[in-house]
């Protein structure tokens, strides 16, 4: 068994600097929980849902979280920020380690168009690995809607999903079923970390390589320490979910060349068809007679 442990934050988030706030939850998760090794926050943490508070980087913020990883010798990941960078604004999640380094900056790859208008795609994926324990991936709320995402950081060895999410929405019972289904297919663990207030509406959830959820936060305030096991991922890919299937050997196996991936060769005109990459409008009633 490599176990190592990693807490979720489900805490209240507004719409200003959350720095002081999720600091005092990282002060108590530590306190509480000391054996803890890594700690994840939910999506646009650090200055909420909020486009003009957006940031260049390194700034003071992102210092304090760098400062607090060093204090208590964690990994931490304190949730996403709107980052100002070359007149453009990206969704991005600090990835710092236990010396207070950060080692790696992940740019959203799916921002959540048309409500997240304005915010451009990150291109590059987000690997890093803790020595002697692991190798994690790292994606950004709407992206684990895209499976191309996580064959990715799974086809590269990642074990660990860690995906910080904001969601106030009704959805949330679909974007669960797509954490537990992403768990399950690609066997990993999955660490989904939603906020409060407006950081989002909670129900947090971690999942196991084999498909089980491990907890499911409800909507109020929730540390949510976990201890995952390595080798049962190994085993999982190795033996199969359950000893059954093994997705990842079949996907890597199989001769079948997905056309749809060919975006100068396919075609689309079904998806053309759609129509544009808007916000619904009222559907507009034609007079009639009384």
């Amino acid at each position: 068994m490599k176990p190592f442990s990693i807490a979720g934050i489900q805490t209240y988030i507004g719409t200003g600097d959350n720095t002081q706030t999720i600091c005092h939850r990282i002060d108590l998760t530590m306190h509480i929980y000391p054996w803890v090794e890594m700690i994840v926050l939910s999506e646009l943490a650090m200055f909420g849902p909020v486009i003009t508070n957006s940031q260049t980087l390194p700034c003071p913020a992102e210092e304090a979280y760098q400062e607090i990883a060093a204090k208590y010798g964690i990994w931490l990941l304190p949730g996403s920020l709107f980052e100002r960078a070359d007149g453009v604004i990206y969704n991005t999640i600090p990835v710092i380690n236990p010396y207070g380094e950060i080692i790696n900056r992940y740019r959203k790859m799916f921002p959540f168009v048309p409500y997240e208008q304005g915010v451009k795609s990150g291109s590059e994926f987000c690997l890093f690995d803790v020595d002697g324990i692991g190798r994690f991936g790292v994606t950004n709320c709407y992206d684990i809607w895209f499976p191309e995402t996580t064959r990715t950081l799974t086809a590269m060895g990642a074990e660990v999903l860690l995906h910080p999410v904001l969601t106030t929405m009704i959805d949330r019972d679909v974007d669960l079923n797509i954490a537990k289904a992403t768990a399950a297919i690609f066997q990993c663990y999955v660490f989904d970390i939603n906020g409060l207030g407006a950081g989002g509406n909670g129900q947090s959830c971690v999942i196991g390589p084999d498909g089980r959820v491990l907890f499911e936060a409800g909507s109020h305030e929730q540390i949510i320490p976990v201890e995952v096991d390595f080798e049962q991922v190994r085993r999982q890919r190795r033996r199969g979910i359950r000893g059954l299937g093994q997705p990842l050997k079949s996907f890597r196996d199989q001769s079948v060349s997905f056309e749809v991936y060919n975006r100068q060769n396919f075609n689309n005109d079904y998806l053309d068809s759609l129509g544009k990459l808007e916000k619904p409008k009222k559907t507009q009633l034609k007079p009639g007679k009384k």
